[in-house]
């Protein structure tokens, strides 16, 4: 395999790659889906040591760290507010857990073609939603979000502003701040200001590939600056944001559904 190939979209990415060396602790607010294809990788979380598994899947917002061995894996991040994410999320009932050798037969045969041939393969987010359905089989339900928060979730995808205070969100949701951010809490799973940070993270990761230059970047996606993205990056990624320059990109369009 040659190098390293990130296919970004708002929201999330796949990365498909041969990599060596661990990932220091991070927590980020996304669903990490991990796949080995020869080998295997080894994942810790907080409080625990190492395990080593073939398919690995990682609740959003769980603190954890992860080796890949030198396998040929791939690795995505699956919006937990998508319908796709909270019927993956659904099925969680810790923070890692390790996905079954014979749920993960019926998803590598496509996964591996697609890493070692990836031109041939028209429609990678078909490919990325495909696999995400493969880990949870059956039909996914239409999310339950309550439909004030849902309004402000979909007013955050839709603006080119990613400035958006509490008061704001709050008033799009007629609500107080204070019901709001308890609301907007209960039922995304972290602080307003917190999953704010966490769509400029992934913005920038769409901006890197275009703009270059992790301070065209930071402008981009709303950080203060350079050194406010890179350490954002450290805190919830583990890894500094130049990581993403090394390899191919492209940008698709989100693989999962995001309306009601």
């Amino acid at each position: 395999m040659s190098a390293p190939r990130w296919y970004l979209w708002e929201g999330g990415f796949l990365l498909t790659a041969r990599a060596q060396g661990a990932v220091p602790s991070h927590a980020h607010h996304a669903i990490q889906v991990v796949i080995a294809l020869d080998g295997c990788v080894a994942i810790r979380g907080k409080d625990g040591g190492w395990r080593e598994s073939r398919g690995i899947v990682v609740r959003a917002d769980a603190e954890h760290s992860f080796d890949c061995n030198g396998a040929l894996g791939v690795m995505a991040f699956v919006d937990p507010e998508s319908s796709e994410g909270a019927w993956l999320s659904s099925s969680l009932r810790q923070d890692i857990t390790s996905v079954p050798d014979a749920r993960l037969e019926s998803i590598v045969p496509a996964v591996r073609a697609f890493a070692e041939r990836p031109d041939e393969v028209e429609d990678v987010a078909a490919l990325v939603r495909g696999c995400v359905q493969g880990l949870r089989p059956g039909p996914a339900p239409t999310r339950r979000f309550d439909s004030r928060v849902t309004t402000v979730l979909d007013a955050i995808r839709e603006s080119d502003d990613l400035r958006m205070s509490l008061d704001s969100a709050a008033g799009l949701a007629c609500l107080s701040p204070t019901r709001f951010a308890h609301l907007f809490k209960e039922q995304v799973g972290l602080p307003f200001s917190r999953y704010m940070l966490w769509r400029k993270l992934t913005r920038a990761m769409v901006a890197v590939a275009s703009e270059r230059t992790i301070a065209a970047a930071a402008h981009a996606a709303d950080f203060a600056d350079a050194a406010h993205l890179t350490r954002t990056f450290y805190q919830m990624v583990g890894m500094a944001p130049s990581a993403l320059m090394r390899g191919d990109f492209v940008q698709i369009a989100s693989p999962f559904n995001t309306s009601e």
